[in-house]
């Protein structure tokens, strides 16, 4: 069924649509961020470090600002709607089990910790997202007298989506503990990073993130999460189902000149690469 007729207007289809690319893009930067902090669990306590502050700050700026504007704005007009109310009390208390999930990584005690923390908050996020895109937008999009276009753009006024993600950045805490890692990094490969091809003895394990088993949809979005958790001199192995030409070509106009690409692996059942921040 297409998001017009699942709107009342033409405006309510168009925002029905933006709502779910959005929430599209944020699970695919959650699923690459969290899939970075796993593989580096198993082997690099540093870049797993790198990578859990990271996504707790993208939690910080996306998920829990967005979750808050949700009960300010969309859920309030949801619940007043026939059969919704019970639906509504379980996305705010989904929401308050994301917050706490959040809280637990943020205070994670070892790597293992946070993988497991991050993985739960995955899945919760991607059920919630779920909800929110089969449930109550078509809902509202479909309410006589209610206006989701105007809605949403309540939402996007009260947590600033008028800017876009790639202009947001980790707050400085963030970036100071990130400086902190990477420059304990050098100490341990050289000042290279462990990515400029020296074979130092003490070169960190290079995180993977395979996207073979990720929905077409969410592909290209997971990959730019986990790139913005990659820090300058450190890399990432992408493994992709096909040649990824079209991505590769994104990642230079979102971020030109930053990333250095190195083919690992040609098929014919995968491609492997080498993502080195530079």
């Amino acid at each position: 069924m297409s998001a017009l007729t699942l709107a009342s207007v033409p405006e309510d289809a168009t925002a029905l649509e933006a709502a779910e690319a959005r929430h599209a893009r944020t699970a695919g930067e959650l699923t690459g961020r969290v899939a970075l902090l796993t593989t580096a669990a198993a082997g690099d306590p540093s870049a797993a470090e790198k990578s859990r502050v990271g996504l707790v700050a993208f939690c910080d700026r996306e998920l829990l600002p967005h979750a808050a504007a949700e009960e300010v704005t969309l859920y309030p007009v949801a619940r007043a709607l026939p059969d919704a109310r019970l639906l509504i009390v379980s996305l705010v208390a989904e929401h308050r089990c994301l917050t706490a999930l959040v809280d637990a990584l943020r205070s994670a005690a070892t790597p293992a910790d946070a993988a497991a923390d991050a993985r739960v908050l995955q899945v919760l996020f991607e059920e919630h997202t779920a909800k929110d895109n089969g449930l109550v937008l078509p809902l509202l999009a479909m309410a006589p007298g209610v206006s989701l276009a105007t809605l949403l753009a309540d939402l996007h006024a009260r947590i600033g989506q008028d800017l876009s993600a790639d202009s947001i950045h980790p707050t400085t805490n963030t970036t100071n503990t990130s400086k902190k890692d990477e420059s304990v990094n050098d100490e341990k490969t050289g000042g290279c990073g462990g990515v400029c091809g020296c074979d130092g003895a003490d070169e960190a394990p290079v995180p993977e993130l395979d996207v073979r088993g990720v929905p077409h949809s969410l592909r290209h979005a997971t990959v730019f999460g986990a790139l913005d958790a990659v820090p300058a001199g450190s890399a990432m192995v992408l493994i992709a189902p096909h040649d990824p030409l079209p991505l590769l070509a994104q990642i230079e106009d979102r971020n030109p000149g930053t990333f250095s690409v190195e083919y690992l692996e040609r098929g014919p059942e995968s491609w492997r690469l080498r993502l080195s921040h530079r």
